[in-house]
């Protein structure tokens, strides 16, 4: 085999890699399924804070071990009431703040059925269902804690 025959063989295995990457995203060749549990959402930024569920949110962040005190939660009270003192011992660490008709209206889906997490810089990022699984979404933010640069 000549020198320039090996040379463009050496070349075509090192490059099909990213031949056949770009062209599997380009042409979509992989199913729709991803391996985040939550709805990935185009960033944008936000003028204020998005609702939590309470429990649920507040068993995730201990689930993240060392990871937990680089969570923040908050719970948006979108009917202008104040929560017993027994609700806001049990939620103790969570942020409160009165909604924003302008922000709820700008998130997508009907924004109380949702948890939405919101990024340090204040961009949406993701949107999870209403009533989730816990262990999939502690997986997803243990994901987001892995690479992420803030915190």
């Amino acid at each position: 085999m000549s020198p320039r025959l090996r040379l463009a063989a050496l070349l075509a295995v090192c490059a099909a890699p990213f031949a056949l990457g770009w062209l599997a995203y380009e042409y979509r060749w992989i199913s729709g399924q991803t391996a985040n549990y939550g709805e990935l959402i185009a960033p944008r930024p936000l003028a204020g804070p998005l609702v939590p569920k309470l429990y649920v949110v507040r068993q995730v962040r201990r689930g993240q071990g060392k990871d937990a005190e680089r969570i923040e939660r908050l719970w948006l009270l979108t009917d202008g009431g104040k929560p017993r003192a027994e609700l806001l011992a049990a939620i103790e660490g969570s942020h409160l703040a009165a909604a924003d008709a302008e922000l709820l209206k700008s998130l997508p889906g009907n924004a109380p059925e949702y948890i939405y997490l919101v990024d340090p810089l204040g961009n949406l990022m993701m949107r999870f269902p209403g009533d989730p699984d816990p262990s999939r979404l502690i997986k997803d933010l243990q994901r987001l804690m892995k690479y992420s640069r803030f915190g």
